[in-house]
């Protein structure tokens, strides 16, 4: 039984490292071409009851496969939706953006997009340089100037795009 135990660990961590989509530039081209651009679809994303939804599209250009692969340029467009037909909730669409700095570091931000009205998406369009990962998490909460940390800690973040 402890034998079965300790492989069920290694085991998972495989399953769901092989369950990671291929970066974007090679899932849309077939290939990791380092500098053509390509653009991926994303999403429907809900939020926990289906309260929010958000969909989208990813595009990468410049991969760059050195020490730290960091793709150049990442442009992330996409509209949320706030499914809430009664009470204070307002949809948030929550990403995680994971870049490499010029010492090599890995460090995070979020980049947070929200909407209260119900039946009118809103649209969005950003982009960031030197990007390893690209993470979303949608949540459905109260009208607020940012994210709870409920919204930012619990539950699991959906991967949009990793370099390799």
């Amino acid at each position: 039984m402890t034998l079965l135990r300790s492989l069920t660990g290694p085991a998972l961590v495989a399953v769901l490292v092989s369950a990671v989509p291929a970066t974007t530039a090679q899932a849309a081209t077939g290939h990791s071409d380092t500098t053509a651009a390509a653009a991926a679809q994303w999403g429907p994303a809900y939020s926990p009851g289906r309260r929010a939804k958000a969909v989208g599209s990813l595009s990468v250009s410049g991969e760059d496969h050195g020490d730290i692969p960091a793709a150049s340029t990442v442009r992330i467009s996409g509209n949320l939706h706030d499914l809430t037909r009664r009470g204070p909730s307002c949809g948030w669409a929550v990403f995680r953006i994971t870049y490499r700095t010029h010492d090599g570091n890995l460090p995070f931000r979020h980049r947070s997009i929200s909407t209260c009205s119900y039946g009118a998406p809103k649209s969005f369009t950003f982009a960031y340089h030197d990007v390893y990962q690209v993470e979303l998490k949608v949540c459905a909460e109260p009208k607020a100037a940012r994210p709870s940390l409920t919204c930012l800690y619990a539950g699991t973040w959906k991967v949009l795009y990793l370099s390799r």
